[in-house]
Formats: structure tokens, sequence, C-alpha cells
């Protein structure tokens, strides 16, 4: 067997391999290859969906065709296939340094084929200018495998592929994501806890947009058949119905506006929707404790255990609803929820899959704007998400004279996502994250930045052992906080307590 980097003759062809990551690297196998007379470079590749990746791949192809004086053909998975890595497939064809032809990406086929004419005798030409470097061809492993090539029609290309915006990347990745996972986990449909905020919202409106896509990449006999297992009803105005399940969960503490927004959200998408009251569990669940502590809970001494019984009774609920539709739950919290642990372990966290854990809420509200009044041309915006994003985040969970917010509870959100992203993905000390986020948000004094920061390093630390439970979630960059598949971080630590220190001297002096 050749080891190595092989060239194959295929038909007087001459072809070399990169294999995904070895195009990434600086030493790459291509480099090997001018001066030997190779006329393509094929690279299967598994690379995962991130934000702005395909212009990454681009480059490297471009720039392989280019040096290398060749037709460069790029090949990617397809898909969901391990659960929570996204793969969005976008074949690239390159000859020269141009792109020739570029494939659909995040489709809901199961192949697609992207075909273009390549000039290899003008590539060769290229090559004989452009390689002036002696390469040592001994020791080259070649295997010869005769094939005849057929007569070459001028193929004319497809419609270009045209770039896609972060926020249609985002909706076509999780779409995608949502279909495959549904259907290789055997599940039929989702359910979820729709509370009339923007999270549930978001989990919710990515069904339908999942149905939508499919059905018009598909068509309703093909998406009927690679969803055979569901035995759909014969009518497509029903089908978001018998795949998604909303219930609206109130309590004392609700409030009519998210009352509101959640039933007409779900109108809006065609879910099954209904309305149930938890207070008699909540009631239930309190009067035991105060029997066992022999006094009355009040808000002033019990605030966060009363908040988190008003969450945690909710999930009995939906888990049974999931169970008899063979449905998945889906838990509703997001990636900045996540980083400081604003959310309640077997209350919002609940679920089989948590979709939005990899998703900053400040990107997530922006998105949900976006999607209410503008969407994807298959599936429409929906204009009943103003509902949802006129007002300020809520847990809804302590009376309503308090006026909860979530960012009164926390801090401005694009604040909490600037210090996760400097903390986290840069690797930054609460010295340096202080400073960085005091020169992007001089609006704020140095007093509340330097509370915002500890806070943050505080809550990160003392909330590892949430992240850690967190249902499977969808990767959508390469920054999350997934510590099975990513960010790895202690449980037990020291809480960054000696830099916390420096910080409040700085800031004290």
């Amino acid at each position: 067997m050749p080891i190595g980097d092989p060239i194959f003759d295929v038909g007087g062809v001459k072809i070399g391999v990169e294999i995904c990551e070895d195009a990434w690297v600086a030493d790459r196998p291509g480099r090997n290859f001018p001066g030997s007379g190779v006329d393509v470079i094929l690279n299967p590749s598994a690379s995962h969906f991130a934000f702005g990746k395909q212009e990454v791949r681009e480059q490297f192809v471009i720039e392989g065709s280019r040096a290398f004086g060749v037709a460069y053909v790029y090949a990617n998975l397809l898909g969901n296939e391990a659960g929570r890595a996204v793969y969005d497939g976008g074949g690239l064809i390159a000859s020269c340094g141009k792109i020739e032809g570029e494939g659909r990406r995040l489709s809901f086929e199961e192949v697609t084929l992207t075909v273009r004419t390549i000039d290899l005798h003008g590539n060769r030409l290229h090559q004989a200018r452009t390689v002036s470097r002696e390469v040592d061809v001994e020791g080259w492993s070649e295997v010869e495998a005769p094939f005849h090539w057929p007569e070459v029609q001028r193929w004319h290309g497809d419609e270009p592929v045209l770039p896609m915006s972060k926020e249609e990347e985002f909706t076509r990745a999780l779409a995608l994501a949502y279909f495959d996972y549904m259907r290789k986990s055997w599940s039929r449909g989702f359910v979820v806890s729709l509370s009339g905020g923007a999270d549930s919202a978001a989990v919710s409106c990515f069904a339908k947009i999942m149905l939508d896509l499919a059905a018009d990449e598909l068509g309703e006999e093909k998406l009927r058949q690679r969803l055979s297992y569901l035995n759909l009803s014969s009518e497509r105005s029903s089908w978001i119905k018998e795949l998604l399940f909303t219930v609206y969960q109130g309590t004392k503490n609700s409030g009519e506006v998210t009352r509101t927004a959640a039933r007409e959200l779900a109108k809006a998408i065609g879910a099954d929707h209904h309305e149930w009251e938890v207070d008699e569990f909540v009631e239930g669940c309190e009067s035991r404790v105060e029997t066992v502590l022999g006094r009355q809970l009040n808000w002033e001494k019990d605030d966060l255990a009363r908040q988190n019984i008003q969450a945690r009774v909710r999930a009995p609920g939906v888990w049974m609803m999931a169970n008899l539709r063979g449905a998945l739950l889906l838990a509703t919290s997001n990636r900045s929820e996540a980083a400081v642990g604003y959310a309640t372990m077997d209350g919002d966290t609940c679920g089989g899959l948590s979709p939005i854990a990899g998703i900053d809420k400040d990107f997530l509200r922006h998105w949900l704007c976006w999607l209410e009044k503008d969407g994807l041309p298959e599936s429409g915006p929906i204009s009943e998400l103003s509902y949802i994003n006129d007002q300020q985040p809520t847990a809804e969970l302590r009376p309503q004279s308090e006026n909860q917010t979530d960012e009164t509870d926390l801090m401005p959100y694009p604040v909490l996502d600037y210090i996760e992203r400097a903390a986290i993905r840069d690797k930054k000390s609460p010295l340096d994250v202080f400073a960085s986020v005091k020169m992007s948000y001089p609006e704020y004094g140095r007093v509340i930045l330097a509370e915002w920061v500890t806070k943050f390093f505080r809550l990160w630390c003392r909330n590892q052992w949430k992240r850690e439970r967190y249902a499977p979630s969808f990767h959508v960059d390469d920054q999350n906080l997934d510590p099975k598949t990513w960010c790895r971080f202690p449980i037990l630590s020291a809480g960054f307590t000696e830099e916390l220190k420096e910080l409040q001297e700085l800031v004290s002096s």
C-alpha cells in the first residue's frame, strides 16, 4: 500500500488529495504537488457549520487552485450527523484562483451535486509558468487507474449561490439541525413550554421554519417519504400542529402581556397550543416546606427558592406531554443564561435538546426582530413576534409589583455577551476584561462596569455544574460554552478570588 500522499493517475489526469483539515494548515500537502504534474486536488471534508466559515473555505480553495495551478474540488458533509454539530455542505470547485462552482449550503437533500467544466490544458500552462521551484519526485507514490474520459460537454452552470447574512445562516442551520435531529432520533415532533418570552418563541418558530424550508426544497411527497415514520396527514396545513405542541403555564405572577404573546405566536405558526395554570403545584410545594420550616415563606428571605419552584413545577407536565406524543421536549435556555447560570435547573433547562444554548441573548433578540419583519423567502416573516419584541425580557417569577427584568437581575445583555467573549473566548483576566469593556461601553461608569465584570466571573465559576447538565445544544460558532465538546472548566475552583481582588483595589484607588 502506498503510504503518505500518493498521486492518482486516472486516465492521464493526475489527482492529488488533501483531506479536510489538511487545507487549513500552513504546511498543507498540496505544497508538494506543484512540479509533479497534478491536475486536480480533491478535498473530502467534514467541516461543521460556524458563522462566516464558508468565506474561509472559499479562501483556501481559491488559494490552493491558484498557488498549485490546479482544479481544486472541495466536498463537505451535509446535515446533523452527530447531534451537536451541523454540517452545511456547500461544495466548491475552483480553477487557477477563481471559484467556478458552488453547491447549495444547508440543503435538506441527502446529497447535492455541483458540476463544472474545467480547462485542464489552461491549468497546465498556468502551472508551467508559475511553478518555478524544483520538486524531488523520487519516492512519490503514484497509483495508476486506467480510465476513459468521455467527451466533455460544456456545463453552463446553475444560478449563482448568493452569500448569506448571519441571520439567514443561523435560520437555515438550525432549521436543518431540527429536521435531522428529529428524524434521526425517531421523534414525533417537539414540545415547548411557551412562556411568551424571546427564548421559547425562538425555539418554537424554528419548528415552523424547518417544515417550511423542507417542504419548499423537497416537495410534499418527498418530505413525506423522508418522514414516513410519522404518518403525516394528507393536509399539509395540519402538519405543524401534528409536530409542535406548545403550552403556556401561568402563575399569579404571570401577566396578560406574555399570555397574549404566547397565544398569538402559537396561532401564527400553527402550533397545537394550550394553557394551564400551575399555582396549585407551587402552593402545594410551598405549604409542605412551610410545615417543615415552621414558618411562612416570604420574598425578602426566600426570594431565589420561591422563584425556582415556579420554574420547576412547570417541568412535569410538559415532560408528560412529550412522553405521550413521543416528541422531543425542547429546553429554552440560551448561551448568555448558561454563562452566568441565570436558569433554573429542571425548570427552563429541562428537555432532551437545548437548541439555542449556543447562541447569545443579544443576537437572539436581534434575530427575532429580523424574523418579525423579514424572514426567509420560503417561510416569510412572522409579524406576531411583535408581541415578543415589544417586551423587556423577564422571567415573571417575582410578584408583578417588582417589575422584574432579566437585565435588572444581571446587566445589559450586550455587555454580558461582550464580557463572556472577552473572558472565555479570548481568555482575558478580570483586569484585562475590565479595561476592554470600559473602552467599548464608555457610557457606563467604571464602578458599575467593575461590578458587572466581578459578577460575571463569580457567576461563571459558581455555575459550571449547570453547564455540565445542559441537554445537547447546536454549535453555531467556534467559541461555544459546551463543556462536553469545547469549553472545559472545573466545577470547583478558586473563583478568580485573587484576580477579582486586584480589580476591586484598582477601582477603589
